[in-house]
């Protein structure tokens, strides 16, 4: 990055050398799909702990030509965080794919707006009857922002199995699993609770962490830990294509434009672990407090003000500190309903995950051809 006259850093335009960004393993040949998992894994982990060049443009690219337990290859983007968040760095997947069945038509994608609960009535509702949400409201969200400048200043989780509190843990190596869920059973359960498919999937994600966090104890223990819940703050709701975000008029839609929110995991009861749905239930009670609150928006305007005035290391600093006091991190991207091709090659699966953050978990989430694709 350079500095103009005012201070302010800017990407340098550099010519951009193939060779230099495009990697290909060699693994031993003739070997079982069984093998190529395990190779593929200590690769993984390897590249997750190397930093990338700051000598060239932030990103790198990794073609795997051996076949796995899943697909007959696999390619990975390994992305800075630096260059956009999910959002933008997505669009610029999504730039480069087409259908895979009929590539002149786009691909398309869940719907995002949710029906209303035909239970619940605007209309005709006396102004008085309004006072008291929207006092709540404005006590939400002051105690949500102040508890969320708290934990990222000075206030940590505690200890447990998913938070270690070592010094350094970016740095150590990782491990990474995925796991694949079906929309249709989630939807079930969203019919069932009526809530959102992401209540759902939050819900669920919490009660997995709470139930390993028990592993080999004989007891309920449930210690403090908080999920760190990244949320893109952008007013559109769909994909742009490269092409269009650097259009001149354009909305200011590239880069990284996300805030978080806070989730202190709900406690596992005895009743709740003989019937999930009830501490689904719980959690999307607390996710809802909290999602109508106004914390997010504060804290979106908060990393904005940093960035103007601070600078972005003041701003970087902020947000490790954010992720260390935490004890996991969700974060999900919407993907395609169609299966997908690059270079006429179909698309089985898609994943992403982040490394080199301060935190022992991270759970990632994608949807793509009707099945959610966890990384963890």
């Amino acid at each position: 990055m350079v500095e103009d006259e005012n201070g302010v850093k800017h990407w340098k335009k550099v010519e951009v050398k193939l060779e230099d960004h495009v990697n290909i393993p060699n693994f031993p040949s003739g070997l079982s799909p069984q093998s190529y998992d395990n190779h593929l894994s200590n690769y993984l982990s390897k590249i997750a702990m190397e930093q990338l060049p700051h000598n060239r443009p932030l990103w790198n690219i990794h073609i795997i030509k051996y076949p796995t337990s899943n697909a007959a290859g696999n390619l990975i983007f390994k992305l800075h965080h630096s260059l956009g968040d999910g959002y933008s760095l997505m669009a610029a997947l999504l730039s480069c794919l087409q259908r895979a069945d009929n590539p002149s038509v786009p691909l398309t994608f869940p719907s995002l707006t949710s029906a209303l609960n035909p239970n619940l009535s605007v209309r005709g509702t006396s102004i008085f009857m309004n006072i008291p949400k929207v006092l709540r409201s404005a006590f939400n969200t002051v105690s949500d922002f102040g508890w969320s400048l708290m934990k990222s200043s000075y206030v940590e989780d505690d200890i447990s199995l998913i938070r270690s509190g070592n010094p350094g843990v970016e740095f150590k190596p990782v491990e990474i699993s995925t796991m694949t869920f079906s929309l249709d059973d989630i939807k079930q359960i969203k019919t069932k609770l009526r809530v959102t498919i992401n209540d759902v999937i939050t819900g669920i994600l919490f009660l997995g962490t709470r139930l390993y966090m028990q592993e080999g104890r004989n007891k309920l223990n449930n210690e403090h830990s908080t999920a760190l819940v990244l949320l893109n703050t952008r007013a559109i709701r769909e994909y742009k294509s490269v092409k269009e975000m650097h259009k001149p008029c354009a909305e200011k839609v590239w880069g990284n434009q996300f805030a978080f929110l806070h989730i202190s995991i709900p406690e596992l009861t005895n009743l709740e672990y003989l019937n999930p749905l009830d501490f689904v239930w719980k959690a999307q009670k607390l996710i809802q407090r909290q999602r109508n609150s106004g914390a997010v928006f504060l804290t979106a305007r908060l990393l904005e003000w940093f960035r103007k005035f601070k600078g972005s290391e003041a701003t970087a600093k902020y947000i490790y500190n954010t992720i260390k006091n935490s004890s996991m991190a969700l974060s999900n991207i919407i993907g395609p309903v169609e299966r997908m091709a690059l270079a006429n090659h179909p698309i089985k699966s898609l994943y992403f995950t982040v490394a080199g953050e301060p935190e022992s978990l991270t759970i990632t989430m994608v949807s793509y051809m009707g099945k959610l694709r966890g990384c963890f």
